[in-house]
């Protein structure tokens, strides 16, 4: 049974940089997709970018593209989130999971069936 741990989130200003891993064990991430989910309190759980593992293809939701970068290490099983230019509303709980698909147009989380039990990120001055 795979297990995915996120790390690096954390307190950042405005403006600030944070980089985000989802490291698996257990199992691998080959041949999935793996995918980044946000909630923001009182929010629902939004998609916000995913890679293919197999081919490298990403995604990203709108209100991330040009500031977020998905990457991924298969070598050592290992999913990262770049996040540059950080805003307030960036400030949410993230979530790694690893699935089945992904577009341009959704990151369905129903299609993702392991998670990562999330990393707070806060966006602040």
């Amino acid at each position: 049974q795979v297990q995915l741990v996120e790390s690096g989130g954390g307190l950042v200003q405005p403006g600030g940089s944070l980089r985000l891993s989802c490291a698996a064990s257990g199992g691998n991430l080959d041949y999935y997709y793996t995918a980044w989910f946000r909630q923001a309190p009182g929010k629902g759980r939004d998609g916000v970018s995913c890679i293919s593992n197999s081919d490298g293809s990403t995604y990203y939701a709108p209100s991330v593209k040009g500031r977020f970068t998905i990457s991924r290490n298969n070598a050592n099983h290992t999913v990262y989130l770049q996040m540059n230019n950080l805003n307030a509303e960036d400030t949410a709980i993230y979530y790694c999971a690893r699935g089945y698909y992904c577009s341009a147009d959704v990151i369905p989380s129903y299609e993702y069936d392991h998670w990562g039990q999330g990393t707070q990120v806060t966006v602040s001055s």
